[in-house]
């Protein structure tokens, strides 16, 4: 017996140890579990050391918390363009861009010589139950003022949000109003919505059938509630009489892949690859379409831009790489890789890249980057546009020169966004100096604010936004505007004025009509003469068309 009591004692100190160890390293973050000396150890690794004797051994006392922050933020900065570190006080912030609500006052608000203007009231929300207008300008809360050089979005968005159920006091001034109101209003959940906007456009080619319409989405973002919204919004669509529809992704940088890949299950066939994606630590995932979408064989275009990344690249590439689409617009971003957010005890958290997407044909659309060189990678746009590429298909060049097909055997590359089948340059024959100064210096959004809050009595009483536009030709609106922005320091050029006047009248009768009927108004205007929704137009309305594009 006694030569068996040795060694079992022996395994079961070496397995007890083990389990302190386990115990041990859940409690303590960046510490290893070290045998030692016949005894079971912490090890600190250099960071930590060197954190702890700043904290006991500095001459000074010091923030310790802000070094840790500053040291972790420097950390991930190292690695690709899109890990990051998220302190604290702004992983609420960070959430809330991609959650399906947050806890707020229910304003849309733009900041006009150091004044924070209510541009809209959302509907059924804790400002508009107490009386908050649109036109109202923030000038207190609770009882500090709030206007000057110092307040930015940042600080009001700081401000305004907070916990639902608790309340913040409001001062305002209303025009026609001498003396300040002041409005108590109480947080509460406040939707955050994916698609700006819904709407049909009727084709207008020679010989087209009047019955034949198209549907037109615009999803900003994949968030918690895209899938849910995006379906509504078919759904509505097709009950309206749509046959054909476009996707509008342009300005869209992604979020949860999970978002985009439902999306496209609507539109793909059973067994049609949708994305996969791995990495060292991550193990091979593929998602593929079940065959419950409920659009599989409608005619589909998908709208890209320079600015549409990540999960909005997923959706485009799996609907070119499958033949379901034509993508039309420009070069899209080039976001390849996937982040996982893992919360740390104090609060804050930590967005890794874990893998990398590939899109079914194989294509890894991530644009080269060198670790830790953020600037270089951030300038890539502008580099794309000094090149040309924004105007030129010609001046466009992959990284990764290896040759992709899709499904029906198309050429694609990777190594550098998505290529639209269908590319349209920007269109710069009605831009003038005097235009693009205007817009530049963001003239046409303030006067349009402006106007709206003069007139916004007479232009309330109209409901859609035909209607109002039509009224809007008939007023003096670019005299106007050409006189505000005159004042502001940019000399009028009649020749070109009357050059950049179908441009400029579009864009402030748009933005007057968001000021009064919000996106639903305004995209339909805006989109009715957009180049690259036109080029969409024409690839549904073509007689030779087919319905895998």
């Amino acid at each position: 017996m006694k030569k068996y009591i040795l060694p079992t004692l022996t395994v079961l100190g070496v397995v007890l140890g083990i389990i302190i160890g386990m115990a041990l390293s859940q409690k303590a973050n960046a510490q290893r579990i070290i045998y030692q000396n016949g005894t079971w150890q912490l090890e600190q690794s250099k960071v930590d050391r060197l954190l702890q004797l700043m904290q006991t051994a500095y001459v000074d006392e010091l923030n310790i918390d802000s070094i840790t922050d500053e040291a972790m933020t420097d950390l991930v900065h190292k690695l690709d363009p899109h890990s990051s570190y998220i302190p604290k006080e702004d992983l609420e912030m960070v959430n809330s861009e991609l959650a399906g609500s947050f806890s707020g006052i229910g304003v849309q608000f733009s900041i006009q010589q150091d004044t924070v203007r209510i541009v809209a009231v959302i509907a059924g929300g804790p400002s508009e139950g107490v009386g908050v207008l649109a036109g109202d300008k923030l000038i207190t809360v609770d009882d500090s003022v709030f206007t000057g050089k110092k307040i930015n979005n940042e600080k009001v968005m700081r401000t305004l949000r907070g916990e639902k159920g608790t309340q913040v006091k409001l001062g305002v001034l209303r025009s026609g109003m001498n003396e300040p109101l002041y409005f108590t209003v109480t947080r509460g959940d406040i939707p955050v919505t994916s698609v700006d906007a819904k709407f049909i456009i009727e084709p207008e080619a020679e010989g087209q059938k009047s019955k034949d319409k198209i549907g037109f989405i615009r999803v900003n973002k994949f968030g918690e509630t895209t899938y849910k919204e995006f379906i509504s919004a078919l759904a509505d669509l097709y009950s309206k009489g749509a046959t054909s529809y476009i996707v509008d992704l342009r300005e869209n940088s992604g979020g949860y892949m999970e978002q985009a890949i439902r999306m496209a299950n609507e539109f793909l066939h059973r067994g049609d690859l949708i994305v996969y994606s791995e990495g060292r630590a991550y193990p091979r995932y593929e998602a593929n379409a079940n065959g419950s979408g409920r659009f599989k064989d409608v005619p589909l275009v998908v709208l890209i831009d320079n600015f549409s990344a990540s999960a909005s690249e997923i959706f485009a590439g799996a609907m070119q790489d499958n033949d379901r689409a034509t993508i039309v617009g420009r070069r899209s971003f080039g976001k390849g890789l996937v982040q996982q957010q893992m919360p740390f005890d104090d609060g804050s958290a930590v967005r890794l890249t874990v893998a990398r997407y590939y899109t079914p044909s194989g294509r890894c659309i991530q644009k080269p980057y060198i670790l830790g060189d953020q600037e270089d990678y951030e300038k890539d746009l502008l580099d794309r546009f000094e090149h040309g590429e924004f105007y030129s298909a010609d001046s466009i060049h992959f990284a990764d020169t290896t040759i992709y097909y899709t499904k029906g055997g198309r050429k694609m590359y990777g190594g550098g966004g998505i290529m639209p089948d269908v590319f349209v340059g920007r269109d710069t024959t009605l831009n003038t100096p005097w235009y693009n100064r205007c817009v530049n210096l963001a003239y046409t959004y303030q006067f349009a604010y402006q106007y709206t809050d003069r007139h916004r009595k007479e232009l309330s009483k109209f409901k859609d936004w035909q209607s109002l536009e039509k009224y809007l030709l008939k007023q003096n609106v670019l005299r106007e505007f050409v006189k505000f922005a005159e004042d502001k320091g940019v000399e009028p050029n009649e020749a070109e004025i009357q050059k950049s006047r179908p441009l400029m009248t579009r864009l402030l009768n748009a933005y007057i009509v968001r000021n009064i009927l919000g996106d639903e108004g305004f995209f339909p205007l805006f989109e009715r003469d957009d180049e690259i929704t036109k080029a969409a137009v024409e690839q549904l309305t073509r007689s030779d068309r087919t319905s895998a594009q």
